[in-house]
């Protein structure tokens, strides 16, 4: 192009982020926690100021929140500017008018926070046209009510919504269910103006003073001693329940929509994660030998274990319900899937099984974090403006930036940190031989995932053949011991060891499978309680210098799956930098750093 158009999406709340894109293609895409070192951090400034190594000039700062910049940004001393496009500006990014703190240039699209959800998915996917399908925490806040009489006004929040979407930037919200911590009278099946999400028509509406699908899932979170956004967690403790006929319905079976939960069994405080109404129901209290015999470890009360199993398999079948939805209003059998609730492996697995004789074709988002919505919002503005109608099927991950190593970048990196740690030459096999004697090896190369999985890319890498993996990785990584752990696989040998319900591949890390009989005793380290496995299959064109590596241990133990966790401790993030990478290593008992590109090995001496 004559006049190349540089576009850079953020997302402000939890899981911030940047994508930057240049005349469409992205140029990088990174959550802000990768730059500032703090676990789901908000406020991209680190992730802004990393564009100017590709730009200095935007034309377009496209944002993503829950709510508008207006009502929730902080501003900037005198200038009055809102905190992202003052940096911007002061970055030189942008030009702004002082005087009026406004410029065309900010685009504000922070309301639509579901919409930016169903963007990333659908221009990531294969398809032409699809209907997206969101489960989230809470997405943006709509007004209700009469604005002319503030005392009349609710606030409700996005909790499930139904999308159509097509080229080059049509997507018409057909269905939504939000709620309000608030009571709320006469709500159902009702129809709102699309006018707030720069729509004509309506929309089919569920007003509700009761959480969805993924508000019940944060609430066993809590219950089970966690953060409401740390439900990971849950999905790795359910196979250690049981069904159990104490627990209640969690989902109310006579609502008009699936996902509504129970009100006795949970107390909704939206748009913040909600509880377990325990006082309500007794049998959800341990008895006073549990509590001891726990020793206040929460995770061992089995009560907790099957509210965790109670949550995954009611949570995955309302999901179900949602998607058979979306496909009746439209009559589309493409479907994607975006929303806190998309990183849920083991459901994702869940609807290949339930929805196979149906006809369906289904794409999850890998990126279904908020840290999606700076890309949704990124590529959005971009079909929209230009209405550029090119399918792009964005597959890859390896989106971080580009920091272009040298040898000396490194040893600079080492001298700076601690004079004792060694670099020297290694091969494929010197790493493949370390792993096969019980060393933990960590592996740094080129650009970093975005989203929340490991690719290899910066990666853990063990033996997943020793039967004590598990706990010993745990351990090293300070992990809980239910945490299961993920392989990589060549993906020519799958199909041999896992059942992909008719998939050909899964990437991105995002289904939980059941291994083939046998596969279990081959490789314990990396099957889960249940059976399953997070896999991530690998090819020689996704990823040449891993692929290599793990061609390279299947030749010495005929095995073609290592053993792969993401490169950090426990509550810290992915590592980002190789500075990061090398201080991961001196805080903690993993002693090598594989660097493939440069046959180099990093060892950090184990006191």
């Amino acid at each position: 192009m004559e006049n190349d158009i540089w576009i850079a999406g953020i997302s402000r709340g939890h899981n911030a982020g940047v994508c930057l894109l240049k005349n469409g293609e992205i140029v990088f895409s990174i959550e802000e926690e990768r730059l500032s070192r703090r676990k789901y951090d908000g406020g991209p400034y680190a992730a802004i100021v990393k564009i100017l190594d590709y730009t200095d000039k935007l034309d377009y700062l496209v944002i993503a929140h829950t709510q508008s910049l207006d009502s929730t940004a902080g501003r900037v001393d005198f200038s009055a500017d809102d905190v992202y496009t003052g940096l911007c500006r002061k970055l030189g990014l942008i030009d702004q008018n002082i005087q009026t703190a406004k410029h065309p240039q900010v685009i504000d699209l922070s309301i639509m926070h579901h919409k930016l959800h169903a963007s990333a998915a659908f221009y990531r996917s294969p398809f032409d046209k699809a209907v997206a399908v969101i489960a989230d925490g809470a997405g943006s806040i709509v007004p209700m009510g009469d604005p002319a009489n503030p005392n009349n006004m609710m606030g409700f929040w996005e909790y499930e919504t139904i999308v159509d979407c097509s080229y080059p930037s049509v997507f018409k919200t057909l269905y939504k269910h939000m709620g309000s911590r608030e009571p709320v009278v006469g709500g159902s099946g009702i129809k709102l103006p699309a006018e707030i999400f720069g729509e004509e028509g309506e929309y089919e509406a569920i007003l509700s003073d009761r959480g969805g699908i993924t508000k019940a899932y944060e609430a066993t979170t809590s219950f089970c001693g966690w953060a409401p956004i740390e439900a990971g967690k849950t999905m790795g403790l359910f196979p250690y329940g049981n069904a159990n006929p104490d627990i209640p319905e969690l989902y109310d079976q006579s609502a008009p929509a699936p996902g509504i939960f129970n009100r006795n069994v949970f107390i909704p405080n939206t748009p913040n994660g909600a509880f377990v109404n325990d006082g309500f129901y007794p049998q959800l209290q341990p008895r006073k030998e549990e509590w001891d015999a726990a020793d206040g470890d929460l995770t061992k009360l089995q009560i907790r274990r099957d509210m965790a199993y109670a949550v995954q398999k009611q949570s995955s079948q309302e999901m179900i319900k949602l998607i058979r939805k979306a496909v009746d209003m439209t009559g589309e059998k493409n479907v994607v899937v975006s929303g806190g609730y998309g990183l849920n492996c083991v459901a994702n697995y869940e609807y290949l099984e339930e929805l196979k004789d149906e006809g369906i074709n289904l794409y999850v988002e890998p990126i279904s974090n908020d840290a999606g919505t700076a890309m949704g919002a990124a590529l959005m503005y971009w079909h929209g403006r230009t209405e550029d109608e090119t399918n792009r099927d964005l597959t890859t991950l390896y989106l971080g930036p580009d920091y272009k190593y040298t040898i000396d970048d490194i040893q600079t990196a080492i001298d700076k940190i601690d004079s004792n740690i060694t670099m020297s030459d290694a091969t494929d096999k010197d790493v493949v031989n370390l792993m096969t004697d019980k060393n933990i090896v960590t592996i740094f190369q080129g650009r970093s995932e975005n989203g929340p999985r490991a690719l290899g890319n910066r990666s853990i890498l063990f033996d997943p053949t020793f039967e004590d993996g598990k706990d010993y990785v745990n351990e090293v990584k300070k992990r809980e011991y239910f945490r299961p752990f993920a392989g990589s696989i060549l993906a020519e040998d799958v199909h041999d060891w896992f059942d992909l319900r008719g998939m050909d591949e899964t990437p991105h890390m995002m289904y939980a499978v059941n291994c083939k009989p046998g596969v279990e005793e081959k490789i314990p380290s990396i099957i889960h309680i249940d059976g399953t496995c997070r896999i991530q299959t690998v090819t020689e064109e996704q990823n040449p210098l891993y692929h290599r590596l793990i061609k390279e241990f299947k030749e010495k133990t005929g095995v073609p799956i290592v053993f792969n966790t993401s490169f950090n401790l426990g509550g810290d993030p992915l590592v980002e930098t190789i500075d990061d990478a090398i201080h991961t290593l001196v805080n903690s008992d993993i002693e090598y750093l594989y660097l493939p590109e440069h046959g180099k090995l990093i060892k950090v001496p184990n006191e």
